[in-house]
């Protein structure tokens, strides 16, 4: 979050989602429709207290076709980017927590600070992320963001509809995190904010020569409390900057967790070594089925009292399984391949199933990127095998929706040190087949399938393949 004062919105345009005879997603009884349509209501009158230019897409429950839908967007403030978009509503699929999509043309720092705010009601934070177009992925997914090409929309979920857990708190707290987007937002766009209770904002405008730890001191509070009241993420303070400062009453109480947003490289073994906890107790903490991670995503690492969690073991012991090779289980502790090799001194590159590797705790380099221009005939997992990385870790560093790429596209490839392995040629002999290659070369039949673009399986001799290491 930026605390300097923006100038003020032209509007804010808030769109219950769904309606009339699209439900949206529904369990039992319920169903997402009436919930956004509650949400939006409250937001309405509540910005309108706040003296913040409003309108909505539907007041009741009617339906909107998607163009109509669109053009109920634009209508009232234009298609500029000093008009605001909140579409709310809930989702489907299982899972717990709240998620926040902003558009391709925008920055990340109003959708980081709703799902903030809305944590900070006792909602599970999932991750605020861009989603683009299976199609055309230069394109966001949704019509109301891909079609009103110029303002600044918000796709707000507030959790799954049919997840006992989420709807249980959606009931009761529904209203809380709708006052939440309100905080944000009016916090964000320098809006003197007032709570329903009337409580207003305590705010201190940044003089020359302030600190942190100074502006602490004069009125009473800590750094941590107004860094975790501003959401900031380091100590650097700007003159004129506008800080929000706890008052004695809402002193912020230590939490017994604190969150951490997924960037390129991180893995839950290398939190959990950060921040003296354990993968179990993240994963239980956010409700994780997986130790798969998304750059954006906002995860709560527990501190005390929560969850009991063991000391941390200075290296880990990790058996190879079918298909590792040292780069892929580097990029899956973010590592480099030569500290692998380093702390086991290993001599060669090849591994064997249920080999034992001391995986060390620490990289003595941090990994860099290159960049990759897609060419034609390219997908990921050829570029991966070109790089001797995998599919998920370029997908993660450049924040794919899909695996769909365009001629020309640029990704960002994780690399090391270390020259990533290359591929060696093969000449077709009789009798030869994928599989047998596969067999004697220790790869796969989709592998050398993908890295020479096949399109069959049929081999001709004298045929040069390229075999991956």
């Amino acid at each position: 979050m930026t605390n300097d004062l923006r100038a003020p919105l032209k509007g804010i345009v808030i769109d219950p989602g769904h309606g009339g005879n699209d439900s949206g997603a529904t369990s039992g009884n319920f169903q997402e429709k009436d919930f956004a349509l509650e949400a939006s209501l409250y937001m309405y009158d509540r910005f309108r207290d706040l003296g913040i230019p409003v309108a909505l897409t539907r007041d009741s429950d009617i339906t909107l076709s998607e163009p109509t839908r669109v053009n109920e967007i634009l209508a009232p403030y234009g298609n500029t980017s000093d008009v605001l978009v909140i579409s709310n509503h809930l989702n489907a699929g299982g899972s717990e927590g709240a998620e926040v999509i902003y558009a391709l043309r925008n920055t990340d720092e109003l959708a980081q600070l709703v799902l903030q705010e809305i944590g900070n009601e006792g909602q599970i934070m999932r991750k605020y992320y861009q989603l683009r177009d299976s199609e055309d992925p230069s394109q966001d997914a949704f019509a109301i963001m891909s079609d009103t090409e110029n303002t600044t929309p918000l796709m707000i979920f507030y959790g799954f509809i049919d997840n006992p857990n989420d709807i249980q708190k959606i009931q009761e707290n529904l209203i809380d995190y709708a006052e939440a987007v309100v905080r944000a937002v009016a916090r964000y766009y320098g809006y003197s904010y007032v709570s329903p209770d009337g409580e207003k904002d305590n705010i201190y405008i940044v003089q020359s020569g302030d600190s942190l730890w100074s502006i602490a001191r004069k009125f009473g509070t800590t750094v941590d409390a107004i860094k975790r009241l501003n959401n900031l993420t380091s100590n650097t303070l700007q003159v004129g900057q506008k800080l929000l400062l706890p008052t004695i009453e809402e002193e912020l109480p230590e939490p017994d967790y604190i969150t951490h947003t997924v960037v390129a490289g991180d893995t839950l073994y290398k939190l959990a070594a950060t921040y003296n906890s354990s993968v179990d107790a993240i994963m239980k903490s956010n409700n994780l089925q997986s130790t798969v991670l998304s750059i954006g995503q906002v995860l709560r690492i527990p501190t005390s009292g929560e969850i009991e969690t063991p000391p941390v073991e200075e290296n880990v012991i990790y058996t190879v399984q079918k298909g590792d090779s040292l780069w892929a289980i580097a990029q899956r502790y973010g590592i480099r391949v030569d500290d692998i090799i380093t702390a086991n001194n290993l001599t060669s590159s090849n591994l064997s199933i249920g080999q034992k590797l001391i995986i060390p705790s620490t990289s003595t380099a941090p990994p860099t990127t290159t960049t990759y221009t897609v060419q034609k005939g390219d997908s990921l997992w050829s570029i991966a095998q070109k790089f001797g990385t995998t599919v998920s870790a370029i997908r993660n560093l450049n924040n794919l929706s899909s695996d769909t790429l365009s001629i020309g596209q640029q990704l960002k490839i994780p690399s090391s040190s270390t020259t990533p392995p290359t591929s060696t040629i093969y000449t077709i002999q009789k009798g030869d087949s994928l599989w047998s290659i596969a067999q004697k070369f220790g790869t796969t039949v989709s592998a050398i399938r993908s890295l020479n673009n096949l399109s069959s399986d049929i081999l001709s001799i004298g045929q040069q393949l390229k075999i991956p290491k």
